[in-house]
């Protein structure tokens, strides 16, 4: 390439190489990024804006238009529940002091569930046999009706912190589990005969190979398990009438006193609380397999 040609391809006023169009100014391109931005912003964004939107316009027709007025109280519209649970010093600090004692039960059992079935997968994806002994039990743990057994934990452990946490691990476990077994096992067979012809072990196989592997199986498991969690502290405070005020008790006395405001505010954070920990795990999948995971590379 000659000298007049490579002075050519650097002029700004071509922009070739600063992907501009011949004749474009730096200003231009400026403006034609920052519209190329906001387009993916609004398309990344926008529905969910606007299911938003349409959600709080039935919120609003549901009070206003649909029910009678006799029963309208209800169903308080969002800006009455704002006032009372959000705004109202008494209420806000009712509310949040629930949250935090929720959200502490509902890490607690996360954490341990997760850790139990980590425990309890790698187990029965190591020896088959462990496996025809422990997962019919898994299966019993998953069937057992919650409602009917939160009671004997209240007999068992009294009105502790160690009863809702064991009744969120028991809501909690069996998602988690399937989801880690299922990956572990999932591996490549062919990548598993490469291992086995190097003379790799099974500590080996499983750190560099099978835990790898099931990550994305181990992500879903850890998504589904954050959501049960926090269901199973909510169930958990319905029963216990003593002990740290948490949410569930809180809607549970609301709709007992019909303070529907206070009861929705309660949903609200309840429901918050969930997807936090589920965009947590959102955010700790997307930086562990977003550079090999079609998954994640696809959504980045």
């Amino acid at each position: 390439m000659s000298i007049a040609t490579g002075r050519a391809a650097l002029d700004p006023a071509r922009g070739d190489l600063l992907g501009q169009s011949p004749g474009e100014s730096s200003d231009d391109g400026a403006t034609r990024r920052s519209r190329s931005t906001s387009k993916r912003l609004l398309m990344r964004y926008g529905p969910v804006l606007l299911v938003f939107v349409v959600f709080i316009g039935i919120w609003y027709a549901m009070h206003y238009v649909i029910l009678d007025e006799s029963r309208r109280f209800i169903v308080p519209p969002p800006h009455d529940v704002i006032d009372e649970a959000f705004i109202n010093d008494k209420a806000r600090a009712e509310l949040f002091e629930g949250l935090l004692n929720t959200t502490r039960i509902a890490l607690y059992g996360f954490v341990i569930a997760s850790l139990l079935a980590l425990a309890g997968a790698l187990v029965m994806a190591l020896n088959r046999t462990m496996e025809r002994a422990l997962y019919p039990y898994a299966v019993v743990l998953q069937t057992i009706p919650i409602l009917a057994v939160v009671p004997l934990f209240v007999v068992w452990f009294g009105p502790t912190r160690t009863a809702r946490v064991v009744t969120c691990v028991l809501v909690a476990i069996f998602p988690i589990l399937t989801s880690f077994l299922l990956g572990l096992k999932s591996v490549d067979r062919g990548h598993q005969d490469l291992f086995q012809l190097h003379g790799a072990g099974w500590f080996t196989r499983m750190r560099k190979l099978q835990l790898p592997a099931a990550l994305p199986s181990i992500f879903t498991g850890l998504r589904i398990g954050a959501g049960l969690c926090v269901v199973g502290a909510l169930v958990a405070d319905f029963f216990f009438s003593r002990g740290d005020l948490g949410l569930g008790r809180l809607l549970n006395n609301y709709a007992k006193e019909l303070q529907y405001e206070r009861l929705f505010g309660g949903v609200i954070l309840a429901s918050l609380l969930g997807v936090s920990i589920f965009a947590l795990i959102n955010w700790l999948s997307s930086r562990a397999l977003r550079n090999w995971h079609e998954s994640e590379a696809r959504s980045a």
